[in-house]
């Protein structure tokens, strides 16, 4: 084991999934004096590595949770000002690139809830507790999923567990939701898994995992738009990225997979029609993907991490500038 990782186990007990993975694919953007952006900072993981691996590197650190923030800041302090925090949503991240001259050698997206704030009880992230169902990232603002649950119609509760969580009884986990909410109101975790569980045939629940997982899940993703600022976000990365420079995405769950896979696709693609025998200069990409599909933890990674296990790693290349597609 790497001294960093021996410190990151000893003082806040988990390793960042794939990030030596990450950092191989980071590498070849990085020179001296080079601006690392990680976009989603959580407790720190990811840069703290970023940092100890790239001695020169500057890193810009966004996370939308000031609470998390506050800890990657006391965490990083030994980096002095080589770390200089950020507290927004990443679909800033053009804006945080702006206040340091446009274009960066790297962008790590780490996408979804944090282990920070699953394992904080008031937080209400995590089904498997009883507390207060909150699941803002940023407690300053917006609505709680209590909030959502208490004013949602059952079509838009139906719409959001069906798209968000692509959960199949989602009509079914709607009305349930409405009934419930006319004799008490829903504020607390155990009472949503509980009613989750009740409305979910028991030959469904029997697989798969927490049958309340997928509805946690699209609460999340609305309470926090978290699927708009990732499609706000990623074209504003590729922008940001210098000549050499990469974007690594590690993805949790399809939705957020299929929006990047998409994007990187998008980006990396022809202008050119497709029986052109010949593509003009002007007509080539911008980018191309660093690999072919998405990479995942391996099995040893996965078996003393298991929340690795979900995750969807793609990584794409700024190869020109100025084409007909950035």
């Amino acid at each position: 084991m790497t001294l960093w990782k021996a410190v990151l186990m000893k003082n806040y007990g988990h390793v960042p999934v794939m990030v030596e993975r990450c950092l191989e694919l980071l590498a070849p953007g990085v020179a001296d004096g080079s601006i690392i952006i990680d976009c989603t900072v959580g407790m720190g993981g990811h840069s703290e590595a970023i940092l100890r691996r790239f001695p020169s590197v500057h890193l810009l650190g966004i996370d939308r949770d000031s609470e998390a923030l506050e800890i990657a800041k006391e965490r990083l302090r030994p980096f002095g000002d080589r770390f200089e925090p950020f507290h927004t949503t990443y679909d800033q991240v053009g804006e945080v690139a702006d206040s340091v001259g446009g274009k960066v050698a790297g962008i790590l997206m780490d996408l979804g809830v944090s282990s920070y704030q699953l394992d904080q009880d008031e937080r209400g992230f995590a089904y498997s507790r009883d507390t207060y169902l909150d699941m803002r990232m940023d407690t300053s603002k917006g609505i709680s999923a209590a909030d959502l649950l208490r004013t949602a119609s059952q079509g838009e509760l139906a719409r959001i567990l069906h798209v968000y969580g692509e959960e199949k009884f989602a009509g079914k986990i709607a009305r349930a939701l409405v009934r419930k909410r006319e004799t008490e109101p829903l504020t607390r975790s155990g009472q949503l898994a509980q009613l989750v569980r009740e409305c979910i045939p028991a030959p469904a629940r029997r697989k798969g995992g927490n049958p309340a997982k997928r509805t946690f899940q699209a609460l999340r993703v609305a309470v926090n738009n978290e699927l708009t600022i990732l499609e706000d976000a990623l074209p504003a990365a590729l922008e940001s990225l210098r000549v050499g420079a990469r974007l690594v995405v590690e993805s949790y769950q399809s939705l957020e997979d299929r929006i990047v896979k998409q994007a990187f696709k998008d980006a990396s693609t022809s202008g050119a029609p497709p029986d052109l025998p010949v593509v003009p200069e002007e007509l080539l990409p911008n980018f191309k993907l660093v690999f072919t599909g998405a990479q995942k933890a391996d099995a040893t990674e996965q078996s003393s991490n298991p929340r690795s296990a979900p995750v969807r790693l793609r990584a794409i290349e700024r190869v020109s500038e100025g084409r007909q597609r950035s």
